[in-house]
């Protein structure tokens, strides 16, 4: 079936309904999974879905509904709901819709040939990843290989003119195990995701760096409790970067649960933090034309060498903060309301490798592994559970599990006092290897 017009359609229909206004976002895909768990085939499962979502207002009260069927009575049904909805619905001067008809250009969003791939290829592909993580004499129980892939198109029209579309694709495999010594059982696990097939790493790499991450931490010992340097490996900058995102979206701010509230302009971190929100980069997982209600999707520095510049918005948020959205509407699809969120989200690389960091730290955790919530976006409060390795005398000397980390994030991120140069803009939130110069470690 042919979607390109159907959107527009559906928006005239809306408005011939009794809608003021009306948005329409209609999504169609194709999955795949496919999972293997000792050598044995344990599920294939393929999907195709379709569906779509209004979004419309009234005298400014605004109504939503959707479907996930496409036939002309269920498609009149939910405008139907969506237009009876606003009726009840309080009204707000900033329900309003983009205008911006524009779109960025973003090269390799869609994989033409991954479709093409045989289920053969993919199965062996896992079947090979599984059995290569298990050959380390370590590694005892396989917990499971998996293959992922998906693809669709997004069509988004409204009543200011917009009509917009898109393909895209992605694909991801990996592997988890478990090592035992003893009565010690330690599990890890590595994945990668890419756009295209083509891309994705061999299943060499993702099955040695699974099985490492479960052997390594075997024979962990405990440190006594201490303030001491935290070396944060590039798996745990979601535990400093969440928080951050959390505290620079825009309706956080206006209803004043963030701590970066009235910061804009002002230095809130070390001047080797630059941290940036780009939706346009090519290939990238989290790349798009346009934002979850049409507007064009942009590189921007939110942090600059240390100075806040600025926050996240929709057009409703950005309305009622008297700005510009800034492309970060984002939805969970169709049916969904647009909310806030970021692009790829990430820290800019600084010029240390990895391996000099851990050499100029006499004394310390290098810190793999984190349970809470990190950051607090309200408070700006750190603490958490922590897991890695202890670092003597710049070497990694030995696992440490069960330790606490704790600290404010002004002690946080103006303690950056280290910053390496390997980013893997391959993930969506993310950040090189850092240095903290010190934080509470709470052990025995």
């Amino acid at each position: 079936m042919q979607y390109e017009n159907l959107p527009q359609e559906l928006v005239d229909r809306c408005l011939s309904r009794g809608a003021d206004s009306a948005e329409v976002l209609l999504e169609t895909g194709r999955q795949l999974s496919i999972e293997v768990r000792n050598g044995t085939m344990e599920t294939i499962q393929e999907s195709t879905s379709h569906g779509v979502g209004f979004r419309v207002f009234k005298e400014g009260k605004m109504g939503f509904a959707h479907s996930n069927d496409l036939s002309d009575a269920s498609v009149n049904q939910a405008i139907y709901s969506a237009v009876e909805f606003a009726q009840h619905m309080t009204a707000d001067e900033h329900n309003i819709l983009p205008t911006d008809p524009g779109v960025t250009e973003v090269e390799g969003l869609f994989d033409p040939d991954l479709g093409s791939v045989s289920m053969d290829a993919k199965i062996a592909m896992i079947t090979e990843l599984e059995r290569l993580a298990m050959a380390d004499p370590r590694i005892t129980v396989s917990n499971g290989a998996g293959y992922g892939e998906g693809e669709g198109s997004v069509y988004l029209a409204n009543s200011n003119g917009l009509a917009k579309s898109y393909w895209s694709s992605a694909c991801n495999f990996g592997v988890s195990v478990v090592a035992e010594k003893g009565e010690q059982k330690s599990s890890g696990g590595e994945y990668c995701s890419r756009r295209f097939f083509s891309d994705l790493v061999s299943a060499e790499e993702i099955a040695e760096k699974a099985a490492r991450s479960a052997y390594e931490m075997l024979d962990p010992q405990m440190v006594r409790t201490q303030r001491a340097p935290v070396v944060f490996d590039p798996d745990v900058a979601r535990s400093l970067l969440g928080g951050i995102l959390g505290a620079i979206n825009g309706e956080r701010v206006l209803q004043g649960a963030s701590f970066l509230a009235d910061m804009v302009g002002e230095k809130i971190t070390s001047d080797l933090l630059t941290i940036v929100d780009d939706g346009t980069r090519a290939k990238g997982l989290a790349s798009s034309p346009f934002d979850g209600e049409g507007v064009p999707t942009q590189r921007r520095t939110i942090i600059d060498r240390g100075v806040l510049q600025g926050f996240m918005y929709n057009t409703m948020v950005a309305s009622r903060a008297g700005v510009q959205s800034t492309g970060n509407a984002s939805r969970g699809g169709f049916s969904s309301l647009p909310g806030i969120g970021p692009h790829a989200f990430y820290v800019e690389a600084g010029e240390t490798e990895p391996e000099e960091i851990i050499r100029s730290t006499p004394n310390g955790l290098y810190l793999k592994g984190v349970t809470g919530y990190g950051i607090n976006p309200v408070s700006g409060n750190f603490s958490g559970g922590a897991q890695g390795f202890w670092i003597q005398n710049g070497r990694l000397a030995f696992p440490v599990m069960g330790l606490t980390i704790a600290a404010s994030a002004e002690e946080m991120l103006n303690g950056i006092d280290l910053l390496g140069n390997d980013l893997d803009l391959n993930r969506t939130m993310t950040a090189p290897t850092f240095r903290i110069r010190e934080m509470q470690i709470g052990g025995a």
